[in-house]
């Protein structure tokens, strides 16, 4: 059984929608959080931290622009609307406050897909500058979650998957225990370091030829861990 891969957060209180967009999502491996409910999406959006949101305006407890609104106040997570609304005024407000797209009611399916799909692609890119990081070997797919060691697809969970990626992002600098903690786990987990020993573990087993004398991920005694940097060309295993 494969990881799912991004995680969506579906706010729309029409339980037919819901159930429709939560089996489509998950045939395409995307991970389903729902919310029928405005306020409750914000609160969502700040403990699941999604990667994108599929949000209906016509909310029981508040106008979905409003909760647009107080999702920009923080993050950039990619927001797509998803309504019955049509007029042109509805379309440019939504977006002028901040959505990313805006998808009426009913919709096509391929094109709905399509449009995640760019959207979160535009995301990654916003984010790291491409759409893939690479590393030698090593490659991590960010729109599709994949991690690839000489192109062949490894299993990552989604813990996993973010750490690598943040060292993946900051490869070849120094960081601090601290640091990663916070950065990945969120400041109430900056002095676990056991915790961060164990899953650094378990990437090695992963990426590394000999765990015992890893090579992309070093050790810097007493401080943190250091992701060493390779030319994309290079052919040492890893």
């Amino acid at each position: 059984m494969h990881e799912k891969k991004n995680t969506i957060l579906v706010v729309d209180d029409e339980l037919q929608i819901q159930k429709m967009l939560g089996i489509l999502l998950d045939v395409e491996n995307f991970k389903i959080v729902e919310s029928t409910s405005g306020k409750q999406a914000i609160r969502m959006c700040a403990s699941v931290k999604p990667d994108l949101i599929l949000l209906d305006l016509g909310l029981p407890d508040m106008d979905g622009k409003d909760v647009i609104t107080a999702i920009r106040d923080w993050t950039q997570v990619p927001i797509i609307i998803l309504s019955v609304r049509s007029a042109d005024d509805e379309i440019t407000a939504a977006l002028n406050i901040g959505a990313n797209d805006y998808v009426t009611k009913p919709f096509n399916v391929d094109v709905l897909l399509a449009r995640i799909n760019a959207a979160l692609r535009s995301s990654a890119v916003h984010e790291t500058g491409e759409p893939e990081l690479r590393n030698g070997v090593l490659r991590m797919d960010l729109v599709r979650h994949e991690v690839f060691l000489k192109d062949k697809l490894l299993a990552f969970t989604p813990k996993e998957y973010d750490l690598l990626r943040h060292f993946m992002v900051n490869r070849g600098k120094m960081l601090t225990h601290k640091e990663i903690l916070h950065k990945v786990w969120g400041a109430a987990h900056g002095g676990d370091t056991t915790y961060l020993r164990v899953f650094i573990g378990q990437i090695r087993e992963k990426i590394e030829e000999n765990p015992t004398l890893p090579i992309f991920i070093t050790t810097e005694p007493g401080i943190g861990y250091r992701m060493e940097a390779f030319p994309h060309t290079a052919s040492k295993a890893a």
